[in-house]
């Protein structure tokens, strides 16, 4: 799959498959964005990286700084798709909600935490797997402000992009080696995920208290 990944970084409808892949992830959680995302800081890395043995690199790289700003601009605007989805979905989406008690609680703590300006659940929320999806949905069914929303949006978008967009970039680097450099700043990424859905999980502190 990396080897699949790293030829279509010599191509430039990478910029477009990585835009669409974040885009569109917010509502098929299972798309590989993040992998599309380190594999092409990788290339960049790689493309720099002056190694002991010559490595033939695409003439064709992406470029780190588009990169970055592609992968906020393209998650800032699939919460906002996602949010106005869930603003409009009406009694389908309250029965789709009911029928799972995590997205209930889910969506129950997040109202809360907005009102009380804990939009930070909202970043962290960003690195856990369809975490993405339960906030921007609910914070649009909740009908939060925009103005509530976004600037959180906007922050996780630059967190999880500047951190997968650096995972690849400087692990290549470091390692001297694309398909390792990718292959453990995946590793990262899942590990970051992991312990979002943890946090996102906890009960919040007024809770634990009681």
């Amino acid at each position: 799959m990396l080897e699949t990944l790293g030829s279509l970084t010599a191509s430039p409808w990478i910029y477009a498959l990585v835009a669409l892949s974040i885009v569109l992830d917010v509502f098929l959680p299972v798309l590989p964005s993040g992998v599309l995302v380190i594999t092409a800081a990788a290339a960049a890395a790689a493309a720099g990286a002056a190694g002991p043995v010559p490595v033939p690199v695409p003439e064709q790289v992406p470029d780190i700084l588009l990169l970055l700003v592609i992968a906020t601009t393209a998650s800032v605007l699939g919460d906002m798709a996602a949010f106005r989805l869930g603003r409009r979905g009406g009694a389908r989406l309250d029965r789709a909600i009911a029928r799972s008690r995590r997205l209930t609680r889910a969506h129950e703590r997040l109202g809360t935490a907005l009102a009380r300006g804990g939009g930070a659940l909202v970043v962290i929320a960003r690195f856990a797997p369809a975490g993405r999806s339960v906030v921007s949905l609910g914070a649009g069914k909740t009908q939060r402000k925009v103005a509530e929303f976004l600037p959180w949006s906007v922050l996780a978008g630059m967190a999880w992009a500047g951190y997968s967009v650096a995972l690849g970039y400087f692990g290549t680097q470091w390692l001297g080696t694309q398909w390792l450099g990718t292959a453990l700043s995946v590793v990262a990424l899942f590990a970051a995920g992991a312990l979002a859905a943890f946090l996102v999980r906890r009960p919040p502190p007024a809770t634990t208290a009681a």
